[in-house]
């Protein structure tokens, strides 16, 4: 599904509850996220859509480097020549998108909260076991970037030791990644939370790191999971910070 102008020129792309964003700008386009493999194609028909070309492009940002969000990242760098930008702590796992470390058993975790199942099923049947990691990737700096819609970059750990959030001063949003989501894939539980600790390192320091999305004070926050939250990236975090670890 696509949902254009989610907030001032960025569009969202979902399949499966994962998401992706495509930022728009005069002087090109910014992808964030690549999602699952087969959102390249919505991807391409939301470029068409708004009368945009693949090859205006200029690379795409990896909030961090799980599978659900390498998605696509190779296949369109192969295909264009695009670079992948990732923070250098989550390098290894963009090339290894599903060797990563977590506070609990992943794969027992979602029997104990069965609101997950659909879900997950869903992700599954939608290539999540499937994807390839992205090897060529360039250290995603942590600062203002000159990139279409100018975002800022924070480091924002504990989901992974690499998490990014992507703030976009001039459009009042920031893209959250899986710092701070709206619907949690292991629990299925929605609102503003958290991931759970089946695919978080570090729940405290996911925690802490919530004050980064908070100190954006933007109105629109757009997970990685879920519906954008237009309530304001304080309120989101209060929400998440009440729901605490899980």
């Amino acid at each position: 599904m696509i949902t254009h102008d989610v907030a001032p020129g960025i569009h969202l792309i979902t399949r499966a509850h994962v998401n992706c964003y495509v930022v728009e700008d005069d002087d090109g386009l910014l992808l964030v996220d690549a999602g699952l493999p087969k959102m390249w194609h919505e991807v391409l028909e939301a470029l068409d859509y708004r009368g945009r070309r693949p090859d205006e492009i200029r690379g795409i940002a990896l909030t961090h480097g799980h599978f659900d969000h390498v998605g696509f990242a190779r296949g369109a760098q192969h295909e264009l020549g695009i670079p992948v930008w990732v923070h250098a702590k989550d390098m290894p796992l963009a090339a290894h998108p599903y060797r990563y470390a977590t506070e609990r058993n992943r794969l027992l975790y979602p029997f104990t909260h069965p609101k997950s199942l659909p879900v997950l099923g869903r992700m599954v049947t939608a290539g999540a076991l499937r994807i390839k990691g992205v090897e060529q990737t360039t250290a995603l700096d942590v600062k203002a970037l000159d990139l279409p819609g100018l975002p800022v970059a924070f480091h924002t750990p504990g989901h992974t030791d690499g998490h990014c959030i992507l703030h976009f001063p001039d459009r009042d949003a920031v893209i959250s990644g899986d710092a701070l989501v709206t619907l949690d894939p292991y629990t299925g539980n929605r609102g503003p939370q958290i991931v759970a600790s089946a695919a978080t390192k570090d729940t405290a320091q996911a925690l802490q790191s919530l004050q980064a999305v908070a100190a954006t004070g933007a109105t629109i926050v757009l997970p990685g999971h879920g519906e954008p939250f237009s309530g304001g990236a304080q309120a989101a975090v209060q929400q998440a910070l009440r729901a605490g670890a899980h």
